[in-house]
């Protein structure tokens, strides 16, 4: 993907949720705000109409405690006083009996410890989402009729405290972290850390810490962590590592092994989606945790294949097939936008269709329901570029060449996301990461008119989703005073309180079942309900981008042998001799260290 570095602000306003639609946001902190004002305007409407009341000091504290907190903004003693509308020593003692409950916590902002701030604890916080779901439904039945589904959704505090299983809003760490600030992340440009950045303000506050993320395009990003792990002692506490790095960043030193620290934290492993979490995996070590769980999927505009009275497309055969009837240049539609920019991309696209005729790109041993992508010993290790299966790729490409866009040649991640947003194009290839591009642009036909599919299937194959996506590693060359702190910061940016912010604030992915399941999230479309039904059925697959140290170089051969044949420069017979010849010599002496990538 060619994305800008980020600054100020992340996602696009275009392209952030939308209300109506498979856009329908429930946004957590405004359905709370909300609910916040209605108590406090219903309070002093009490006060004034029946005699003999006096406000409540607690009831006043917790509702300015729970906004502030919502605001990311820091609450002092002297602050919480003035809103309990008390005399000082009276609030004060209710202050302390508040922390004494639990419901207070107290966080110091200075070294020598006289200066504090004062936050709500996750009790209080799970106490008022509680709170709000019960008004909600005794309102609801005292004040109107028996609603339906969709008037409660539309309530004015409804959202994230309607049903029991929706994942609460985070309080703050207590401490915060112990770290010399800034906590620094090197990040990749994409809807997720993009979300991750207009959260950043919030995400400050809970940990206690500034942040600072600097975000590159992917092939930057690679070469930025490889240079990173060559310092004496790192720039980054954070990294952000595409699944096919593992191999490679674990072999050359750049990755913290985890494992150690996962076993002595409450990491819920069985949490995260398998094909995302055994990603990061090498040689039997753990070497990053999940923030996004991307498979790439097949896209089609179910509008223009109902109108052609054609069936979604399930193989090669059947993508071809409609590609030819709604190619049509002359109405400025083109069949099928796909991966053919020279490089990475290239590379990408043939290992992801090789998989789809059913075989990776190195000889991997064969198990139940794919191939076993954790045993890369040498023996494994072996390209398999020139065979029939990728015979049958090469022709595959070619054959979609005529249904392309005229700009195919130069198509990457977001180009090809692009064409289909924009209409330009009846189907794609596209990681779901990207499709906030096209679910949440309003002007996008492609908006609640996509169909999502495994990708389609050669002569041999079976269905598969090919999972990318992101981890959040910890460098090995990272300081040592830093470790502990860092850790606690990469357990929460991988929480499942983080990951459904993640989703309210632009993203469309999440790395966890539990969070698709959150009925809020599940609000917003259908995708992340169909992917998590994907990851039961086993669809959901790593192994055609196997994490080989290796792996990286070997998609840079795939990517330039094929462009040469696309472009005519080379047969197909030629173009995969080639390749095969190259990853042969490359895999020869597995001692050789990686080369740096061009920046």
């Amino acid at each position: 993907m060619r994305a800008r570095e980020l600054t100020g602000d992340a996602l696009p306003a275009q392209l952030r949720p939308v209300a109506g639609g498979n856009g329908a946001l429930p946004v957590t902190r405004d359905a709370m705000l909300q609910f916040l004002d209605f108590m406090d305007a219903l309070e002093q409407e009490t006060d004034q109409a029946l005699p003999l009341r006096h406000r409540d000091p607690y009831f006043h504290m917790m509702l300015f405690l729970i906004r502030q907190h919502l605001d990311a903004k820091l609450v002092t003693v002297t602050a919480l006083i003035a809103a309990s509308h008390v005399p000082h020593a009276t609030a004060l003692r209710r202050i302390r009996e508040m922390e004494r409950q639990g419901l207070i916590l107290r966080r110091t902002r200075t070294r020598s410890r006289r200066s504090s701030s004062l936050h709500p604890t996750q009790r209080l916080l799970d106490d008022w989402f509680d709170y709000a779901r019960c008004v909600r439904r005794l309102t609801s039945s005292v004040l109107a009729p028996a609603p339906t589904e969709t008037d409660l959704r539309d309530y004015f505090f409804a959202g994230s405290y309607g049903p029991d299983s929706s994942i609460r809003m985070p309080a703050v760490c207590a401490p915060p972290l112990a770290l010399h600030p800034p906590l620094r992340i090197l990040a990749h440009a994409d809807p997720t850390f993009m979300a991750m950045e207009a959260l950043k303000r919030q995400f400050e506050h809970v940990l206690g810490v500034r942040i600072g993320t600097r975000a590159l395009s992917i092939d930057r990003l690679r070469a930025e962590a490889l240079r990173n792990s060559l310092a004496r002692q790192s720039h980054y506490d954070l990294i952000a590592v595409d699944l096919p790095w593992v191999g490679e960043f674990a072999s050359a030193g750049v990755l913290q092994p985890l494992d150690t620290m996962i076993e002595e934290s409450a990491t819920d492993v069985a949490d995260f989606y398998s094909a995302g979490w055994r990603g990061g995996r090498f040689a039997g070590r753990q070497y990053g945790i999940p923030i996004q769980t991307t498979p790439e999927l097949f896209l089609y505009r179910t509008d223009l294949f109902a109108e052609a009275g054609l069936e979604p497309p399930r193989t090669i055969e059947q993508v071809l097939a409609a590609a030819r009837r709604l190619h049509r240049p002359e109405r400025g539609l083109r069949g099928i936008a796909w991966n053919a920019a020279r490089g990475t991309a290239m590379g990408h696209t043939f290992l992801m269709v090789m998989g789809a005729f059913g075989r990776p790109v190195l000889d991997l041993a064969a198990v139940e329901g794919g191939f076993d992508a954790d045993d890369l010993t040498a023996e494994r290790l072996r390209p398999t570029i020139a065979t029939e299966a990728g015979r049958l790729t090469a022709e595959y490409l070619l054959e979609l060449l005529a249904y392309s866009p005229l700009n195919i040649l130069n198509m990457a991640w977001y180009e090809r996301v692009a064409a289909y947003t924009h209409g330009d194009v009846a189907m794609a290839y596209g990681y779901t990461a990207l499709a906030p591009y096209f679910q949440y642009a309003s002007d996008s036909p492609a908006r609640g008119h996509t169909g999502f599919l495994p990708h389609p299937t050669g002569f041999t194959g079976r269905p598969i989703a090919p999972v990318g996506g992101f981890l959040l590693g910890i460098p090995r060359n990272l300081a040592a005073p830093r470790l502990a702190p860092t850790w606690q910061a990469l357990q929460f940016l991988t929480s499942a309180q983080a990951a459904k912010l993640y989703i309210l604030n632009g993203s469309l992915v999440t790395p966890r079942a539990s969070v698709a399941a959150d009925p809020d999230v599940r609000e917003l479309s259908p995708l992340i309900g169909e992917v998590d039904a994907m990851a039961r059925s086993g669809l959901l697959q790593y192994w055609p981008r196997p994490p080989a140290p290796q792996i990286a170089e070997i998609i840079a051969i795939c990517g330039e042998e094929m462009h040469d044949m696309l472009r005519g420069l080379k047969s197909a017979r030629a173009a995969l001799a080639a390749a095969q010849n190259r990853a042969d010599r490359l895999m020869a002496s597995l001692r050789r260290p990686a080369a740096l990538p061009r920046p």
